[in-house]
């Protein structure tokens, strides 16, 4: 059974994201997985982040979180991303993370890597599928495989039913309103799973 590397790429401003990052990273441990937590950096000026208490708490509390670094694709077989929605889309801090990889894109380097995508939002009907798509348009470009967890668990229903990846909803407190943390363990579970097949089935071709 081939040894499967996975790289769990979030953006967090107050913590959502990170618990979700977190969360994949267990369950893909579990499944057999070498799993790191990763994050990209962040963009936001000092002034905005001292505003908000949680804000600046949160990125206190992960100083040593370590940053993603392009070497990390390499490494990786399975990419879990974890972002907020922001206006339907990505976070900034992921897309200029994303713009960055355009060397291991022309040297081939992010070919088959299989991928997975969560998001969150303030309400059910935030942008979560868009911001989601809007990642996996990206992927597209990188020759990536896309691991959506459809429906195949029924954890997904009660996380909300997002087909393309699990979506929280999180209230003014920061608390989220639906029970997504089996969702978020299925969802890494099966990429981990699929990412397996794609590195055997490589493996056996070779």
């Amino acid at each position: 059974m081939s040894n499967v590397n996975v790289a769990v790429i979030y953006y967090s401003s107050t913590g959502t994201n990170y618990r979700m990052a977190r969360w994949a990273a267990e369950a893909a441990k579990a499944a057999g997985a070498e799993a790191k937590v990763l994050k990209v950096p962040e963009l936001a000026p000092p002034s905005v982040i001292e505003a908000n208490h949680a804000w600046k708490a949160h990125l206190e509390e992960t100083a040593s979180v370590p940053e993603v670094a392009l070497a990390d694709i390499e490494w990786a077989d399975a990419i879990l991303f974890s972002v907020p929605t922001r206006f339907g889309n990505m976070p900034a801090q992921m897309k200029q993370f994303l713009d960055t990889t355009g060397g291991l894109w022309f040297r081939g380097k992010t070919v088959n890597k299989v991928v997975s995508a969560m998001t969150s939002a303030q309400n059910a009907h935030g942008g979560q599928e868009a911001t989601i798509l809007s990642l996996y348009t990206s992927m597209y470009h990188w020759g990536a495989i896309v691991a959506a967890p459809g429906y195949t668990d029924g954890s997904m229903f009660a996380a909300g039913g997002n087909p393309y990846g699990v979506s929280a909803t999180v209230d003014q407190n920061g608390n989220m309103t639906s029970d997504v943390q089996e969702a978020v363990r299925h969802q890494a579970r099966r990429t981990v799973e699929i990412a397996r097949w794609v590195k055997e089935g490589a493996r056996l071709r070779a």
